[in-house]
């Protein structure tokens, strides 16, 4: 029996036929985005939305006006400007959940922001209240506290997708910043007001307090210490009515004195994660709050 042979075109060139394909069936052309989602995406890309980055603006010039009441010596104002600008920043983030207008510009913004009025504002008002009369000891300590802000803020930025979320790795910057200036604010009240002539009248004991405190809330920002961040709390929950009568009575207990008051819960709240690390330790739970798994090289040791 003959070999079969290949077919030779009619046209008498020496190529072969191709051989038969089965026609793709072809995607159909995606579909346009319409005008208003094309806006929303450069919003997100290159817009920036005004309401969460007002607040964030207006906690960046609480830091800077608390700086400024420093070095002119109102030193009760500039620790009561640190403290709104708490209250600003713990809005400017919920505002953009709830508007959904959450961008990465608004992210670096408030980091910038936070550095500011709980990194650099802190370390300058205790510096000029208090550490200046140490003299190399008291900048040292503003830096250990202003470079554990820088650090704190750094590695929150880059954590924050593998962080249990509960838990705040470390102290928070704007609770270390109202450990120090609720200290500088009760002391404002019993008479220490500062300033050149006052500062003559400063025991060491005040000076050397001012020192630790300091140092303590650097230190602590730059710990694997977990600190409860609250963040479960849903907002959008029904609670019992003793829950609402709790919170009129703390109100009512705040306007007793907000300086002590203030400086007592931030003081029992600075120490609440080394209790929580103990408590931890000594059930033999993991006192990392790293929540990924452990392949990773770069957590190696983290859960332990």
């Amino acid at each position: 029996m003959a070999a079969f042979k290949p077919r030779r075109p009619r046209n008498g060139s020496s190529q072969t036929p191709r051989p038969f394909r089965r026609n793709k069936i072809m995607a159909p052309d995606p579909v346009p985005e319409s005008r208003r989602a094309a806006r929303q995406r450069f919003l997100k890309t290159r817009g920036i939305y005004l309401l969460p980055n007002a607040f964030t603006t207006a906690a960046l010039f609480c830091g800077f006006f608390a700086v400024v009441q420093a070095m002119n010596v109102r030193f009760e104002i500039a620790a009561i400007a640190i403290f709104v600008a708490m209250v600003l920043d713990g809005m400017d983030g919920r505002v953009a959940r709830m508007t959904h207008t959450q961008s990465a510009f608004g992210e670096q913004f408030d980091s910038l922001s936070d550095m500011v009025s709980f990194g650099v504002a802190p370390a300058l008002v205790m510096y000029e209240w208090v550490l200046k009369d140490l003299g190399r000891w008291g900048w040292l300590a503003a830096f250990v506290y202003c470079s554990g802000a820088a650090l704190r803020l750094a590695r929150f930025n880059t954590n924050i997708g593998v962080v249990d979320k509960r838990f705040f790795q470390g102290l928070p910057s704007p609770a270390a910043a109202a450990l120090v200036m609720g200290f500088i604010w009760v002391m404002d009240t019993f008479g220490y007001h500062g300033g050149r002539e006052a500062h003559a009248a400063f025991p060491v004991w005040l000076s050397w307090s001012g020192f630790g405190l300091t140092l303590y809330a650097g230190l602590t920002m730059v710990t694997n210490v977990p600190f409860y961040s609250f963040k479960d709390v849903s907002f959008k929950r029904s609670v019992p009515f003793i829950v609402i009568v709790a919170i009129a009575l703390f109100i009512a207990l705040i306007n007793l004195h907000p300086p002590i008051v203030l400086f007592g819960l931030f003081c029992v709240y600075g120490a609440s994660g080394y209790a929580v690390y103990a408590w931890k330790r000594a059930k033999g739970r993991p006192v990392s709050v790293i929540a990924t798994s452990t392949d990773e090289p770069d957590e190696e040791g983290l859960h332990h």
